[in-house]
């Protein structure tokens, strides 16, 4: 299973298109979102995945967010998702709060932690946690994406 992550769209459509387009080609099956959505324009343009979604600091007003992801038949798992895919456990956080994203990777409890908010991509390990940040679609050079083989737990930084 490939899994696409993207995180940090501040709700810039453009980026997102862009994004999207990118995932298209690589042919994801499904599709992680860590936070800072920023507009409920944004989860519509997810439709073609089973997609999940995570708030960020910059998504104050939960309401609206909420129903436009449920709207467009996707999955808000709120300020953190705990997802089994092909498998694989998986944290969707957006790691504005230190402590949780801490506790989380210290946990040992996941294969594939996906965060954002630093708007710098990134992956390492953590015993056998794979911590990964996409970049972000917004306040970044390059904007940037991520894609995980869930089989192999390898992740690639994809530029947009």
């Amino acid at each position: 299973m490939r899994l696409g992550v993207v995180s940090d769209t501040h709700g810039h459509v453009e980026n997102t298109r862009d994004a999207v387009r990118m995932l298209e080609s690589l042919d994801v099956d499904e599709v992680l979102h860590c936070g800072d959505i920023g507009s409920t324009e944004i989860p519509r343009h997810f439709v073609h995945w089973r997609t999940h979604f995570v708030f960020g600091n910059c998504d104050p007003d939960v309401g609206p967010l909420s129903r436009a992801i449920g709207a467009a038949g996707l999955l808000c798992h709120n300020r953190f998702g705990d997802i089994t895919l092909a498998g694989r456990r998986i944290a969707l956080i957006h790691s504005d709060d230190a402590r949780l994203f801490r506790q989380t990777i210290q946990s040992g409890s996941f294969d594939l932690v996906c965060y954002g908010h630093t708007h710098e991509a990134e992956q390492h390990r953590e015993g056998k946690t794979l911590v990964l940040n996409p970049g972000a679609l917004y306040r970044a050079t390059p904007h940037t994406i991520a894609v995980v083989e869930l089989e192999t737990m390898e992740a690639t930084i994809v530029p947009i």
